[in-house]
């Protein structure tokens, strides 16, 4: 594969997300009956499919108003935050990418970051909260360590997927302190965070895009 991603490129590195949500929708949701209304999982499977809508429907060639036309998608999803906070991610991603024609690691890395601080805009969580952010921040940060220590680009994407599911498996001991889980006390105790474990989907399926590009 090509060590930069095109706008062909970009779409189907998104489009591996959406074959892992699909493929993993139901443990979503089951982890979610420990905290949540148990329709996590449904909830990202619709945003997922929403996504692929609009990457299906988009006939740009720019991959800004790519991620611009999926954010909006993403983001309309209904099913509590789970739209408004990835829409605002991929949203982040779209402005992060004005004006770029290719993506190459730094590149990545510099999209990711716009991605989260945007989401973080919606949200107070912060790490150790038993959020997405459990996942996202550590995914974020290893793609720039991996991006500054000039690793190819499907590798800097695998250091994200590790480091996302990493920071989804340790949500397993924490107590959440925010939203509906909150009120569910010790019972999230042991389980992880439906949300930091979508986010760690997300950048696995990045990682078989990418791979898939031919």
């Amino acid at each position: 594969m090509t060590d930069t991603l095109d706008c062909q490129g970009l779409a189907r590195m998104l489009l591996g997300a959406v074959e892992q949500i699909r493929a993993n929708h139901k443990r979503l949701s089951e982890l979610d009956s420990y905290g949540g209304d148990g329709d996590h999982g449904t909830t990202m499977l619709r945003a997922m499919e929403n996504l692929k809508k609009a990457v299906d429907a988009s006939s740009s060639d720019r991959m800004d108003t790519l991620l611009g036309e999926i954010a909006w998608a993403v983001m309309g999803t209904d099913g509590g935050a789970t739209g408004p906070l990835f829409g605002s991610f991929f949203m982040g991603m779209s402005e992060g990418a004005a004006d770029k024609e290719s993506l190459d690691a730094a590149a990545l890395a510099e999209i990711f970051k716009a991605g989260l601080d945007s989401l973080c805009k919606q949200t107070k969580a912060q790490v150790g909260d038993k959020t997405v952010v459990d996942a996202l921040v550590p995914a974020v940060q290893a793609t720039r360590q991996a991006a500054d220590e000039g690793l190819a680009l499907a590798v800097v994407l695998e250091r994200a997927a590790q480091a996302a599911g990493a920071g989804a498996l340790s949500t397993k001991d924490l107590q959440p302190r925010l939203g509906r889980a909150k009120n569910a006390g010790q019972q999230s105790l042991g389980h992880e965070d439906p949300g930091a474990v979508s986010v760690s989907l997300i950048f696995k399926g990045f990682v078989e895009g990418v791979q898939n590009d031919g």
